[in-house]
């Protein structure tokens, strides 16, 4: 029987992968304002992994950094991907921990603010670094770094999160999946 839980949990960590890899690519709603770019929907795979399992949650962010990386983009944008893995993993083991959250409408949204907001934070920090390098020229640190980065990724995270739930309520109710959440 654990044999059987490991692997749908693999099964699903590959096709969250595969998933989290082709948005980055094919996905027609793209906006680009370096350092910063909004691909809808992009974190929905890693948010549904979260879902699921700490173990999951890590590998398929991983995989959707190589998404960045395959998908074209630059440096900065594959770093921010990388440094979601911080936001996730602290967002799967709270659910682990406490899958309830999810069901609470006042604690779903409280929760959904305070990821977003490590996940931010995580990709200001990427930014920032390139910005003291130099690398950022002509780039104003609040305009783009605070309010372009910081509170723009706010935003594309709980939407995207809300996206994760509505996508993830059908497939929790129609699959026996082990997973820390169920909707």
């Amino acid at each position: 029987m654990k044999k059987d839980l490991k692997l749908q949990k693999m099964c699903a960590a590959a096709l969250l992968c595969a998933i989290g890899i082709l948005i980055p690519i094919f996905s027609p709603i793209k906006i680009r304002l370096e350092p910063m770019s909004f691909t809808l929907g992009s974190h929905v795979a890693i948010f549904i992994a979260m879902f699921i399992s700490p173990s999951v949650a890590v590998t398929v962010t991983l995989g959707t950094t190589i998404g960045f990386l395959l998908g074209g983009f630059t440096p900065i944008v594959v770093l921010r991907a990388a440094s979601q893995i911080v936001f996730v993993v602290v967002g799967a083991y709270i659910l682990q921990k406490h899958p309830g959250i999810m069901n609470n409408y006042k604690k779903y949204i409280a929760f959904s603010i305070f990821l977003g907001i490590i996940h931010a934070a995580g990709e200001v920090l990427v930014c920032s670094i390139f910005f003291f390098s130099g690398a950022m020229a002509g780039a104003e640190f609040f305009k783009t770094i605070i309010l372009l980065v910081g509170v723009g990724t706010l935003v594309h995270s709980i939407i995207d999160m809300s996206i994760a739930v509505m996508v993830y309520k059908p497939i929790c109710k129609s699959t026996r999946l082990d997973a820390n959440v169920k909707l």
